[in-house]
């Protein structure tokens, strides 16, 4: 019997070492095919985008019905739009975080707050811009401007803030909070001094890949703060702006010589998915350099 059930027992192991080498297979596969359509999409926007990009391209504004010039008002105008919505977001997803993995209790209150931030996060870019075109344009009274396009995007942004604040959050041991408390501390002191630096490797990482999305959207702005041209740099929160995503889909999409933008959409493209590229690899790098200082 005791010969039967060792058989058995390397039988079991052995088909268990093969279930686990073919689940590594699949998921080597599965990470190999994502990375190759990253890489295919950034050769494609070189090949056709490189030609276009010069000194001229990133620093002048577009001439000519825009099938001359460059992408500097639209440089600026995402910046400032991506900025803004970081600005007004993170402190209101930090804020709502410590609420609701530090002093929430565990009620129905809190878990129908949780449910409507990860059903928000899900919600389409398109919504959230005709919510800020009928709120913040119309009924604020803000008009098609950078202001509206802040606000509309800190909405968009706030769900993936609060969700990846509260994660950091999670992350940091109760031992550092019972040793706090213990040491005197009160519950405020503990959070501030203790837990959110902590945290904030975590936070900051998912405050810029929010922002990282905010630069990308195109119909969160295109109904509240993005034109079609304009040749001014903007000199208040109420002028309107050009971010590239929409000119973009302006240089694609509109005009009479399509065709004539096409280096152009391509450059585009290129200086945009380097942006956001920019902006993950800001973020890892600034995660890895927190979490070894602390």
């Amino acid at each position: 019997m005791s010969a039967r059930s060792s058989a058995l027992t390397m039988s079991s192991s052995r088909a268990r070492v093969r279930c686990q080498i073919l689940m590594f297979c699949l998921l080597r596969v599965i990470a190999a095919v994502n990375v190759l359509a990253l890489v295919g999409v950034c050769v494609f926007l070189l090949w056709h985008g490189l030609p276009a990009l010069s000194w001229e391209f990133l620093t002048e504004p577009p001439r000519k019905m825009m099938t001359e010039g460059g992408i500097w008002p639209c440089i600026l105008g995402t910046a400032i739009l991506s900025l803004g919505a970081l600005l007004l977001a993170f402190p209101m997803g930090v804020a709502s975080a410590v609420y609701l993995h530090e002093y929430a209790r565990r009620n129905a209150f809190a878990r129908y707050v949780r449910l409507g931030v990860n059903n928000l996060a899900g919600v389409p870019s398109v919504v959230f811009g005709l919510f800020g075109l009928s709120f913040f344009v119309t009924f604020c009274g803000f008009g098609v401007s950078i202001l509206s396009g802040v606000l509309t995007l800190a909405v968009l942004t706030l769900p993936v803030i609060i969700g990846t604040a509260e994660e950091a959050l999670r992350s940091v041991p109760d031992t550092y909070r019972e040793a706090s408390l213990a040491l005197g501390a009160t519950k405020s002191q503990t959070i501030a001094r203790v837990v959110l630096p902590c945290a904030l490797p975590g936070m900051l990482t998912g405050a810029i890949l929010g922002v990282a999305r905010a630069a990308g959207e195109t119909a969160a702005i295109m109904f509240t703060a993005a034109v079609f041209y304009t040749p001014k740099t903007p000199d208040s929160i109420f002028s309107a702006v050009m971010a590239l995503p929409y000119h973009m889909y302006v240089l694609a999409t509109a005009g009479t010589e399509i065709e004539k933008t096409r280096p152009l959409q391509y450059g585009t493209g290129l200086v945009l998915i380097l942006l956001v590229l920019g902006m993950n690899l800001l973020a890892v790098i600034l995660r890895d350099r927190l979490q070894r200082q602390r």
